[in-house]
């Protein structure tokens, strides 16, 4: 989990340890606890190279997930957007975890990256982002800020992109109402409160299984995982979208049968957005206007399986 090409910062309080490699994307390379005299991994570590799937977790801006047709049409304006991931036919999760950042260190226990944005890869996106992680007694606030400084309004959206370890029991449960099913290549069909089968969470959920990279509705803004071997729990709370107490929230969970980590992505739009009617969980900004997606993330201990 070394790079000389991209160093990692870390940040050490509350007997937690988070690394941060801003040049590659503002993304994450650890977050371990301090655990019986050595480090558990919460989010899955920093392989060490270049591709950002690697990573424990980045951030998704200006949007989250794929963009289909090319592009988008807005306010009679048709805006190209071009493939940004080797494999992947679709423009996907934004274009601020291709770039680097800059960091300080904001407090004892606080780190900021921030992001200027303009037109990147030809994208029509002009922006500043901010990221800020507080390590806090039992957990980590996370906050993600896009603030559009373009001429032209035109609609954003957020999403964080952790990767977590999923050793054998563990579990993933969260309150969701729906799902958007999808083709092969994971552009959105049809929407269905109808789970297939292990693809609900609100019962609690194996993380090991079959394929899924959909995004779910009806999200309460509350999430929890569970590692029975490591008799460790950690929830995941968007206090937003709780306090609004609609479960009008969206999430999409990564499953697959080939890496050893999985993805529960907090997410404030569905995959491709930007052709459904309404613009749906997209938020219109003009010039200085703003968009946050905030996060509070607590362990606790769980009783032994054993």
């Amino acid at each position: 989990m070394t790079s000389a090409e991209h160093p990692i910062f870390w940040l050490h309080h509350a007997d937690q340890h988070l690394g941060l490699v801003p040049s590659l994307g503002g993304g994450v390379a650890a977050w371990q606890l301090d655990r019986q005299g050595d480090k558990l991994d919460v989010w899955r570590p920093w392989a060490g190279d270049t591709d950002r799937y690697t990573l424990a977790s980045f951030p998704l801006v200006p949007w989250s997930n794929r963009i289909s047709a090319g592009g988008f049409d807005f306010d009679g304006v048709h805006y190209p957007m071009a493939p940004n991931r080797a494999g992947e036919p679709y423009p996907i999760h934004g274009d601020g975890w291709l770039q680097a950042w800059a960091l300080h260190q904001a407090q004892d226990n606080t780190v900021e990256m921030t992001l200027e944005s303009q037109a990147f890869d030809g994208n029509p996106y002009a922006y500043q982002a901010l990221q800020r992680f507080v390590l806090v007694d039992g957990g980590m606030d996370q906050t993600l800020t896009v603030t559009h400084t373009g001429e032209r309004p035109l609609p954003y959206g957020l999403g964080q992109h952790p990767f977590f370890p999923r050793p054998v029991g563990t579990r993933l449960t969260t309150q969701v109402q729906g799902v958007w099913l999808s083709r092969p290549d994971c552009l959105p069909t049809q929407h269905t409160t109808q789970f297939p089968p292990s693809w609900d969470p609100r019962g609690g959920m194996d993380v090991h299984g079959t394929l899924i990279d959909n995004a779910y509705t009806g999200w309460s803004g509350e999430a929890r995982i569970d590692w029975p071997e490591q008799q460790l729990a950690l929830t995941m709370r968007e206090p937003n979208i709780v306090q609004r107490g609609q479960n009008d929230g969206m999430c999409l969970l990564y499953r697959s049968p080939v890496i050893t980590a999985f993805c529960f992505e907090p997410v404030t739009h569905p995959i491709d957005a930007f052709h459904m009617p309404g613009l749906p969980g997209l938020k219109v900004l003009h010039q200085g206007e703003s968009l946050t997606l905030q996060l509070e993330w607590r362990f606790s201990e769980t009783a032994s399986t054993v």
